[in-house]
C-alpha cells in the first residue's frame, strides 16, 4: 500500500466543506485512496461510510429513488464513484446537502470520483456551486515511492498496477491494455465516434512529438482530418486527463512570443507504451528520451504545486526560453530549465529569458540528487528535492 500525498488534503478539505469532488484518470489510485480515507473514517470515529461504484447495475439499483436512499445514510460518508454516469443525481445531493446544513450537517457528506473531468465539472458546477470542493489525483509521482525508484516511474508510469507490476514485461503490457481500454470503451462512453484506430495514430503522434508545439494543422494532414476535428479529439484526451497542453507565458514586454502551446502525454509510462519502449536500455537509446524526461518532470511538479498557481513555457522569435514557468503564490515566479544530463548547463537562451522575465527564482533541474549554484542566481537542483520544496509550499498555502 503507497502512502498517497492527497490522503490528508481530502480529509482536512472534507472537514471544511459538504462535498469533495476527487477527480483523476482511470486506475489512478481514485477508487483505493477513497476507501482508506472511508476506513480511516471509521477507525477514528469521525463518521461510518459507504461505498458505490456506479458504474456496477447493483450500485445503481440502489439509487433508484436516490434522494430516499441518501437520508437514509445522511450520518455517512457516502463514496460516489465514477460519479458522472448519473447526471441527474447532482440535482439530488444539493437538495440533501442544504437539507443537512439546516440539521447541523454541514461538512464531510459526500466524496465525488469521476475520470472524465471535463464533464464532471460541468455537472457538478451547475448544481453544487458553493458546496463542492475539486482536488486532483494524479498517477503515483517522486515523493510518493522510494527515492531510488525514480528511474522506474519515469519508465513505467504513475498508475499504480504498472509501476507495481512484477516484471518489465508485465508493467508494458498492463499500459497496452489501459490505452485499448481508453479506445474501445471510455472514449466511446463520452458520446463520441471517434475511430478506435484514428485516435490510436494521433495518440501515438503526440508521444512522438512529447513536449513539442502543437501543430493542429499538420496532424491534420497527417492523419486526414480537418482541423476541427483534431481540436476535438485533443479535448477530449485532455478531459480524460491524459493529455496536457501547457500555454506559452504572456507577458507585456513588447517581445515576439510563440503563441502555440506544447503538448504532452501526461504519463511517461503511456509514452513508453505507445512507442514500443519497454526497457531502461530502450528508452535510453529512443530519441524521445530527452522529451520523454521533460515531460516526466514537468508533470511531477505541475501535480504538486500550490493551488492557483499559474504555469507556462516562455519562448521567444530571438531564442530566449524557459522549459517551465511557476507563478508561486507568495512567492514569485519560478524560471525551471529541465535538463537530462548530470553536468548540464542552462542554455543562453534561458539566461536570455530570465534577463526579460526576471524571476524569484532560478532552477536548473536535473536527475541527480545534489543542489549547488552554476552562477547567475541559478540553482542546480534534482527532481526530487524541488518536488518536495514546491509541495511544502502547496501544504503551508493549504494550511
Amino acid at each position: 500500500m503507497i502512502d498517497r500525498y492527497l490522503f490528508s488534503s481530502i480529509r482536512k478539505t472534507l472537514s471544511d466543506v459538504p462535498a469533495v469532488a476527487l477527480l483523476g484518470p482511470r486506475q489512478a489510485g481514485k477508487t483505493t485512496l477513497a476507501r482508506s480515507l472511508g476506513e480511516h473514517f471509521a477507525q477514528t470515529g469521525t463518521a461510518a461510510s459507504i461505498y458505490l461504484d456506479l458504474e456496477s447495475p447493483g450500485d445503481r439499483q440502489k439509487l433508484t429513488d436516490p434522494e430516499v436512499y441518501l437520508a437514509h445514510h445522511a450520518d455517512k460518508l457516502v463514496i460516489l464513484d465514477e460519479v458522472q454516469q448519473m447526471p441527474a443525481l447532482f440535482q439530488v445531493l444539493r437538495g440533501l446537502i442544504d437539507q443537512g446544513r439546516r440539521q447541523g450537517l454541514g461538512t464531510g457528506r459526500f466524496l465525488l470520483l469521476g475520470s472524465a473531468t471535463g464533464e464532471l465539472l460541468r455537472q457538478s458546477s451547475e448544481s453544487l456551486a458553493g458546496r463542492v470542493a475539486y482536488l486532483e489525483l494524479a498517477p503515483l509521482h517522486v515523493l510518493e515511492v522510494g527515492a531510488d525508484q525514480q528511474d522506474a516511474l519515469w519508465l513505467r508510469g504513475g498508475f499504480p498496477n504498472s509501476f507495481l507490476a512484477s516484471s518489465l514485461s508485465k508493467s508494458l503490457t498492463w499500459r497496452q491494455n489501459l490505452i485499448k481500454t481508453y479506445l474501445e470503451r471510455d472514449i466511446p462512453s463520452l458520446g463520441a465516434r471517434v475511430p478506435a484506430e484514428t485516435l490510436r495514430r494521433l495518440w501515438t503522434m503526440l508521444a512522438h512529438q512529447q513536449g513539442s508545439l502543437l501543430d493542429v494543422s499538420q496532424l491534420g494532414k497527417n492523419l486526414m482530418l480537418d482541423a476541427k476535428t483534431v481540436n476535438r479529439y485533443l479535448d477530449m484526451l485532455v478531459d480524460l486527463m491524459l493529455l496536457r497542453r501547457l500555454h506559452p507565458w504572456h507577458s507585456n514586454m513588447g517581445k515576439r512570443l510563440v503563441k502555440s502551446p506544447k503538448v504532452y502525454v501526461r504519463d511517461s509510462g503511456l509514452v513508453h507504451a505507445l512507442l514500443g519502449i519497454g526497457t531502461h536500455d530502450a528508452l535510453l537509446s529512443h530519441p524521445v528520451v530527452g522529451n520523454s524526461w521533460e515531460g516526466f518532470a514537468l508533470e511531477t511538479l505541475l501535480n504538486a504545486v500550490p493551488l492557483n498557481t499559474s504555469s507556462g513555457f516562455y519562448r521567444t522569435s530571438n531564442g530566449a526560453e524557459v522549459d517551465l514557468l511557476l507563478d508561486m503564490p507568495g512567492h514569485g515566479l519560478w524560471a525551471i530549465e529541465i535538463k537530462r544530463g548530470a553536468e548540464s548547463k542552462p542554455r543562453r537562451g534561458f539566461y536570455s529569458a530570465c534577463e526579460d522575465l526576471q524571476p524569484a527564482k532560478r532552477w536548473l533541474l536535473y536527475p541527480g540528487s545534489e543542489t549547488y549554484p552554476v552562477g547567475d542566481g541559478v540553482q542546480v537542483i534534482g527532481l526530487r528535492a524541488l518536488s518536495g520544496l514546491v509541495q511544502q509550499l502547496a501544504n503551508a498555502w493549504q494550511r
